[in-house]
């Protein structure tokens, strides 16, 4: 007789989550499992190894609405990041249900789901930790901005026409503004003004330093999301996360996703830790822009982190609320004291 038992592509995400809360998940039978939430993922810590399962989610700059999808985003998650962090982003591993409707990592069985597999990072290792504890090394800063300097020099350039590219900052400023003035928002509308007024004024007046940049071929492949919880100072560092999900994300100029780094060092205290950085690239190419772009780049990139964490407000099973307003709020005091400057 022939086995009419339905197939379960749908798997509940609820379900996926529970299977793999368990320490019966994993092969290597960790002692615990610990949960990590974000917008886009679940992330499943099991000792020295996570695993990141992307939730079935679709928005305007990605589309992880079927498992075709995620599992096509998985391979490019893996390929993309493995050129910063080639030992930490190990395989690709399937979701599957087997013959007896039971899930199953790996193995044979009707794939579900795609999971990325990774080596676990230490935590204190991580730039974030290292800035609040005071224990970032000069010969720790050498070895990251060395890794970086070739990342960029070996990097795809994009082909960017320089209007453009100049363009792009234009509509991103408008982009900023309406969802930092989002009703729920709860910011100071006086200041979103002000910094809207003082970027749209930059564009205008100094857009030949963005269009210069692309006219210089200075737009490449980067990492896209160059903050500091991304960046692990082991003996070989490595820099993880990229945003693998949107390419234009990714088409940087090497010295803005740089000025973001320094801008979020900043906003932890360790300010000299990103502008060491930023140093040592622009030296090591002979490429030294005019401070006023830097500083552009730093207030364009802290109100865009700004509206970001007012985008968190939309999903209260992550975090408090009042967390990510106040985030916003210094953000946005990051981005008036950049303004100030050029």
């Amino acid at each position: 007789m022939l086995n009419m038992r339905p197939r379960r592509a749908d798997v509940p995400l609820a379900e996926k989550v529970a299977f793999l809360a368990r320490r019966e998940a994993y092969a290597h039978a960790p002692a615990s499992v610990e949960m990590i939430q974000t917008h886009m993922s679940w992330v499943f810590l099991a000792d020295g190894y996570a695993y990141k399962l992307k939730k079935p989610v679709r928005y305007d700059f990605l589309d992880f609405g079927s498992v075709a999808a995620r599992r096509l985003n998985c391979g490019r998650e893996l390929e993309l990041n493995r050129r910063l962090a080639g030992n930490v982003y190990q395989e690709v591993v399937p979701l599957v249900l087997r013959g007896d409707g039971r899930l199953q990592l790996g193995g044979d069985g009707e794939v579900v789901d795609t999971l990325v597999k990774m080596r676990r990072l230490p935590a204190h290792k991580l730039l974030d930790a290292a800035i609040r504890a005071g224990a970032v090394g000069g010969n720790e800063l050498e070895r990251l901005a060395a890794l970086l300097i070739d990342f960029y020099r070996h990097a795809a350039v994009a082909q960017v026409s320089p209007a453009a590219y100049r363009q792009r900052f234009a509509q991103g400023i408008r982009v900023n503004e309406l969802g930092l003035k989002a009703p729920y928002a709860g910011l100071d509308e006086e200041l979103v003004d002000h910094l809207t007024r003082s970027q749209h004024d930059f564009v205008a007046r100094h857009g030949e330093l963005l269009e210069a940049r692309a006219r210089d071929a200075r737009i490449v492949d980067a990492h896209g999301d160059l903050r500091p919880e991304h960046v692990c100072l082991e003996a070989a560092p490595v820099v993880i996360d990229c945003l693998e999900f949107n390419r234009e994300f990714r088409l940087l100029d090497p010295v803005d996703e740089l000025a973001y780094l320094a801008m979020e060092c900043e906003q932890l205290g360790g300010a000299e830790v990103g502008a060491c950085v930023l140093r040592r690239y622009c030296d090591a190419v002979a490429d030294h822009p005019p401070p006023a772009l830097v500083m552009f780049y730093k207030a364009f990139r802290a109100s865009l982190r700004a509206r970001l964490a007012i985008w968190h407000l939309a999903d209260d099973g992550i975090v408090s609320t009042d967390k990510w307003r106040q985030r916003a709020r210094e953000y946005l005091a990051a981005a008036a004291s950049h303004v100030a400057h050029w």
